[in-house]
């Protein structure tokens, strides 16, 4: 029997990178996300490439009711859930504090924050259930340091770090792993995302570096979920070379 990973925020960036990563291993995976049409073609292609099952979860983590129904509604073989990757999230804004938009600041956290609790109190108690499991959390180097004009975002990425850190002790009798992995500079769709759909601003963020791309990161956390049983990588930070920390970047000077 295939095993299973249930990838959120599975639409686009790391989820979807993510999603052919664990299904190219031979993962059947529960794919979700708010654009129903790409999760459509996502599952169409990675049944006709790998040879491997989709179920497709169309809800938004940002709202309790309909993550419970989503979850809670899988059939009786999804619920087999050997891997959560807990992937949505998302930065909205940049600027100082004192000149933050309330409902960036309440789309930040309601996603980074309170998708990863909805979530996982559903998907959990499946894997205490079946005795096994890991959830991996997206986290952040904006989680570890924080820079300027990030505030909000980093606070919620600090939050995933602590939740991580949590889980990892309250799912310790159940033996099941937690782990946070916490990228640096990708270019994804996460800058456009900021900037509110500035497409010039979201370049620059990444002007003379080779950031990380999608498949660096999801080649990450299916090392992280490949490791044998008795083995748990709690936190892992990826970054590309050109950078140190979240306030230290090497860029070409052409």
């Amino acid at each position: 029997m295939k095993k299973i990973a249930m990838i959120t925020g599975a639409t686009s960036g790391f989820g979807d990178a993510t999603a052919h990563e664990f299904a190219k291993n031979g993962y059947n995976v529960i794919i979700t996300g708010r654009r129903l049409e790409r999760l459509n073609a996502l599952a169409d292609e990675l049944g006709k490439k790998y040879n491997v099952e989709s179920h497709i979860l169309n809800f938004d983590v940002r709202n309790n009711a309909e993550t419970e129904k989503a979850i809670q509604g899988l059939p009786e073989k999804w619920q087999n859930i050997d891997v959560l990757v807990n992937n949505a999230g998302l930065a909205s804004g940049f600027g100082p504090f004192q000149e933050g938009n309330v409902e960036d600041w309440d789309k930040m956290i309601d996603t980074n924050v309170k998708g990863i609790l909805y979530v996982t109190r559903c998907v959990a108690p499946m894997m205490i259930k079946n005795k096994k499991g890991h959830i991996i959390n997206i986290g952040s180097t904006a989680g570890k340091e924080a820079y300027l004009n990030g505030n909000v975002y980093c606070a919620t990425k600090f939050a995933v770090d602590a939740l991580t850190k949590s889980m990892r002790i309250d799912l310790l009798p159940h033996k099941i792993r937690v782990t946070s992995v916490c990228p640096g500079m990708a270019e994804t769709e996460f800058s456009v995302v900021r900037f509110h759909g500035d497409s010039d601003k979201a370049k620059n963020v990444y002007k003379g570096i080779e950031p990380l791309s999608a498949a660096d990161i999801a080649d990450v956390i299916y090392y992280v979920a490949s490791r044998p049983a008795n083995v748990n990588i709690s936190d892992i930070v990826v970054t590309p070379l050109a950078q140190a920390n979240t306030n230290n970047v090497l860029r070409n000077s052409e």
